[in-house]
């Protein structure tokens, strides 16, 4: 939801705000693997209990990952691998925060939280999943309330400002709506692409 609100605005946005970036060559996947440890010291973080910490730790891993693409965007560095390693250690990252936040429950002795969190890891990667899936057949989903951004934003403000539960019922309730929503619209989409395929058989038939 952020991205389409944000679109391409979102260069010029941090070219205005963060200059500096752009003042000698930076590697995007350097800036991509920081970002990474950064929110993986996060997850360390929620492990420990030290859950306002892990959410400032969340918000400064989460800037890495904002500006990384747009560094290779300006200096006409942008590559598949680039944009691979992107998307693989945000799952990482993902799954790695739900992780310490599970630790942290346990060890608190709240089995039902630990299980809110096993859910909201499911329905977060389910939401990947089903785009990447129907991606890798030629069908581009972009339809969903609540996609990684938001998903990361809500982590974060929970941690900070003490509403981690709320924070989570939140993000796990929004993704499984999201998982519906991409299920539906991909069911919608393969439903298209073999109306037409059949189309093209019988026309090809009748040629021959």
């Amino acid at each position: 939801m952020i991205k389409s609100l944000v679109g391409q605005r979102l260069d010029g946005l941090i070219h205005r705000l963060f200059p500096i970036l752009f003042w000698r060559r930076l590697d995007p996947n350097s800036l991509t693997v920081s970002g990474c440890l950064i929110s993986l010291a996060a997850a360390a973080a929620f492990g420990e209990g030290w859950l306002r910490a892990g959410g400032v730790l969340i918000l400064l891993g989460g800037f890495f990952d904002l500006v990384d693409g747009v560094v290779a965007r300006h200096q006409g560095s942008s590559t598949r691998f680039g944009g691979f390693l992107d998307s693989t250690l945000d799952r990482l990252v993902d799954l790695a925060l739900l992780v310490g936040l599970s630790v942290h429950f346990a060890r608190l002795g709240r089995p039902d939280l630990v299980l809110l969190v096993g859910v909201t890891a499911i329905a977060c990667a389910l939401v990947s999943y089903a785009k990447a899936r129907a991606e890798l057949d030629g069908v581009q989903i972009e339809v969903g309330i609540l996609e990684r951004g938001e998903r990361i934003g809500l982590l974060a403000a929970g941690a900070i400002l003490g509403w981690m539960v709320p924070a989570l019922v939140v993000v796990a309730i929004g993704s499984i709506i999201t998982v519906i929503q991409r299920v539906a619209a991909a069911h919608q989409e393969f439903a298209k692409l073999e109306a037409c395929g059949k189309v093209g058989q019988e026309a090809g038939g009748q040629q021959e």
